[in-house]
């Protein structure tokens, strides 16, 4: 029987070629199985997306992974978790920046992920549900901004919240075809597109004005 544990993700996760230590750690310390929904828990150590609700999953761990990797956080940065979904990434976050603002359109679920963080003894984290397209311009600027829905381009309302020298990370493009993208803000020249990783498959990031 094959060995289905956090250690056995993080070896994965290392053979597919994730090498920031501190990212590897992280999902050594956080369990996914406390963010699958009931009947899911089979899934928290294996690299496969699990659903959640209509619209909402709990994205593959490698993807997550090089994420999380691209956005070369060092442990003091504000970090803007946009699409948090069960907040698995929010979790992840916290393990990796000072301070997480996370937000997830679906009111639900995003009171569900607060009080499952909480009970995981997270504090470095401020949660709430609402268009993720428009970001929390009153805790900006942040050093770092994940997006864990797919975009037609990084969303300029997000791209003005990044810090001079920040960093974004989001899959772009649209159902049929999207690439991984990392951007950052250049003090000089604004918001830069540095490098695409890899194609993915996200479901849109939910907008209420763009429907």
């Amino acid at each position: 029987m094959a060995d289905s544990s956090p250690d056995a993700l993080v070896s994965l996760l290392s053979r597919r070629g994730i090498r920031d230590a501190r990212v590897l750690r992280a999902f050594r310390e956080v369990s996914r199985a406390p963010f699958c929904p009931l009947g899911w828990e089979h899934l928290a150590n294996e690299d496969e997306v699990v659903p959640i609700a209509e619209g909402v999953t709990l994205s593959q761990p490698f993807v997550v992974a090089a994420m999380l990797e691209a956005l070369q956080l060092r442990g003091g940065e504000r970090v803007l978790d946009v699409g948090s979904g069960t907040g698995f990434t929010t979790a992840l976050l916290c393990r990796l920046a000072s301070m997480v603002c996370a937000i997830e359109s679906d009111a639900a679920v995003a009171r569900a992920a607060e009080e499952r963080l909480s009970v995981l003894g997270l504090r470095n984290f401020a949660i709430r549900s609402g268009d993720g397209w428009l970001g929390w311009p009153e805790l900006a600027p942040f050093d770092a901004i994940l997006i864990s829905g797919s975009v037609p381009e990084p969303p300029p309302e997000l791209l003005a919240q990044l810090a001079p020298g920040g960093r974004l990370v989001a899959p772009v493009g649209g159902y049929a075809s999207q690439e991984l993208e990392a951007w950052w803000r250049d003090p000089d020249r604004g918001p830069t597109l540095s490098r695409r990783l890899f194609p993915v498959r996200f479901v849109p990031l939910v907008s209420d004005e763009r429907g």
